[in-house]
């Protein structure tokens, strides 16, 4: 199986992103990290020309963690393009908004678990 990775411009930003990260991203991250139904997961993880959130690699499943400017300009039609190139790489994407994860982190949580096992 080949590894997701990016270019080194990408790697460095994505070492960038992971000392800044939003509220929502922090929580989320805590909670993957204790490995919830024995699932690794990385953050800020490269992948071509993108950053993702946070990446399960056994699942092979990208979680992106939306705010509200994901719903404003032209961030859906880059969120779609994204998207799109994820789906070629048979990564699929669970796309969580900011409120969600702030205010039912436990429900976001076991909803990635069902579908990185397929339940």
């Amino acid at each position: 199986m080949a590894r997701l990775s990016g270019s080194a411009k990408t790697v460095k930003k994505a070492r960038k992103l992971r000392r800044k990260m939003s509220l929502p991203e922090a929580l989320l991250w805590r909670e993957l990290r204790k490995r919830p139904g024995e699932l690794k997961f990385r953050r800020q993880h490269p992948a071509g020309n993108y950053i993702l959130d946070f990446y399960c690699g056994e699942a092979k499943l990208a979680i992106e963690i939306d705010g509200e400017s994901h719903n404003r300009g032209d961030q859906p039609d880059r969120d779609a393009k994204r998207d799109g190139w994820l789906a070629n790489q048979d990564i699929r994407v669970l796309r969580f908004p900011a409120s969600d994860v702030l205010n039912n982190l436990e429900g976001v949580v076991r909803n990635i678990v069902e579908v990185a096992r397929g339940s």
